[in-house]
């Protein structure tokens, strides 16, 4: 496994992947600290095109993250986590309509866990997901850093109940 820590408009993020793909990708957050398994190495140039995507999507000039993501998880957060990249840059998605497209409909709590569960931010859009009525809703990094990440993508949400009516 190799880690690196990457500087961001929303705080300094923590990476971790091994050949098969990026695993992690994780924000500053005091509640969950980092932490660097046995045998990890620091990156070399093994996370540089996570780093260099990264860069440009927050710089203005990627909407499409193109990296291998080998995130951990129960079969289930995989189905949220796969889901989760279906919903285009700067669109909203409710956590009642994920649970639809995992043809799991009732299943809408476990959604939100699984998506609070998404070891991978930005690049599997957790931040995407809103509260049905439109309300910024919980988020691991904090709401002000969610806001951000939708303002940067151009899909603030407007204060609607019938948003995804």
């Amino acid at each position: 496994m190799f880690y690196r820590y990457q500087e961001s408009p929303i705080g300094r993020l923590f990476m971790v992947g091994d050949e098969q793909g990026l695993q992690q990708l994780l924000m500053d957050v005091e509640r969950t600290p980092w932490r660097i398994g046995d045998g990890w190495q620091e990156a070399g140039s093994q996370l540089d095109e996570a780093s260099r995507q990264l860069d440009e999507y927050f710089a203005g000039r990627r909407q499409r993250f193109e990296l291998r993501l080998n995130p951990q998880g129960t079969p289930f957060q995989q189905a949220v986590w796969r889901a989760l990249q279906q919903i285009p840059f700067g669109k909203i998605d409710s956590y009642s309509a994920l649970a639809q497209r995992i043809e799991r409909p009732k299943a809408v709590r476990a959604v939100g866990a699984a998506n609070g569960a998404n070891p991978i931010c930005i690049i599997i859009p957790c931040h995407r997901v809103i509260g049905r009525d439109g309300s910024l809703t919980g988020f691991a990094g904090g709401l002000p850093r969610k806001q951000l990440l939708l303002e940067l993508e151009g899909a603030v949400p407007c204060p609607q109940a019938s948003l995804f009516d």
